[in-house]
């Protein structure tokens, strides 16, 4: 979807109704700019609080993949209870 903007006095252009609907842009979002090839590229962000950045890192992200895949092939074990859990966990246990 193309549209015209103006860009104001002070830099500012305002995004589209239509646009910001569709992409779910709300007043206060943050947005990256870019400038790449003599055009401007708007990306929306999201900030994240600092607690909660090892969430996002790439070895993170890798095992929630795996755990996900894990998941979905059915690789996985319920147990009737939490005392269930820890027996089997130390069944896999060697001694120390």
């Amino acid at each position: 979807m193309t549209q015209l903007v103006k860009l104001t006095r002070s830099g500012q252009i305002t995004i589209p109704a239509t646009l910001r609907k569709e992409l779910h842009l709300e007043e206060g979002d943050y947005m990256e700019i870019r400038q790449a090839e003599g055009y401007l590229i708007l990306i929306p962000k999201q900030l994240i609080n600092k607690e909660q950045t090892y969430f996002w890192t790439d070895a993170w992200q890798e095992g929630e993949r795996e755990a996900e895949e894990d998941i979905r092939a059915g690789r996985i074990e319920i147990f009737d209870s939490i005392d269930d859990f820890f027996t089997d966990l130390d069944e896999g246990t060697p001694d120390a």
